[in-house]
Formats: C-alpha cells, structure tokens, sequence
C-alpha cells in the first residue's frame, strides 16, 4: 500500500487543511490503486473480476490506514503493523475472487510490499528535494 507519509512536517490539520488532506488521500489512493493494479497484471493475472476487485480492496484498505497515519500515529511500528493487518485483509480478500490461498498470498504480499517500498522511496525523494517542513 503506496503511503503519503508526509514525514516532512509535523501532523496538524487546522480547517484550511482539509482541502490538502483529501488531496493527500486520493493521490496516495490513486497511486496504490495504478501499482498494485500494475503488480497483479505483471504476474499475469487477467481475470476482471480480479484486477477490479483490486480497487475496491484498495479502497477499503488504503484510506483507513492512510487516515489512522494522518491523524493518529505516523510511527514506523504502527505503520507496519497496519501494513500487516492490509496484507491479511487483502488476501482473504484475493482468495475470495481466486480460490487459491497460496496464489491470494502472494499477490497480497508483492502488491502491498512493493507499493509500500514505492511510496518510501517517494517520501525520501520528497525530503531529500525539498527538506523537512516545519
């Protein structure tokens, strides 16, 4: 799962942040949504009922988790540990549409893992462009 994790600037969200924090939501569930979708269709998975249900699983998981970041804790721990719970989540989810646990297993695990890597390595370039916001 891609994460905006915003780790330039300490979280605070007076009203006139709204806008921003929605902002922040769509681009980080827009942006799973195009890579685990990108994921599922590398590993050669072409079944619709599949590839869409990516995005509603996507929706379901990727914006409580994003929230519960924004708004309550941001630490790493917790992080991964949310990533656990959406790994799980999403594959019963996957077995749901697949019938095959190890097959759902490994498409949780490489889709959330390679997201989550993804949206690191956005976040450290962001830091890295722009410095840390106060």
């Amino acid at each position: 799962m891609f994460h905006l994790l915003d780790i330039a600037r300490p979280l605070s969200f007076p009203p006139e942040a709204d806008n921003e924090m929605v902002m922040q939501l769509l681009a980080a569930l827009i942006l799973t949504i195009l890579i685990e979708y990108g994921v599922l269709w590398m590993l050669l998975e072409r079944r619709k009922k599949v590839l869409l249900s990516s995005i509603a699983v996507n929706v379901l998981t990727n914006v409580p988790l994003n929230l519960y970041v924004m708004l309550v804790n941001d630490s790493m721990g917790d992080i991964l540990i949310g990533e656990a719970v959406v790994f799980l989540v999403e594959a019963v989810w996957y077995w749901g549409f697949t019938r095959n646990l190890k097959q759902a297993a490994i498409y949780s695990f490489l889709c959330n893992a390679i997201s989550f890597l993804i949206g690191l390595l956005l976040s450290f370039a962001y830091v890295l462009t722009f410095g840390i916001r106060n």
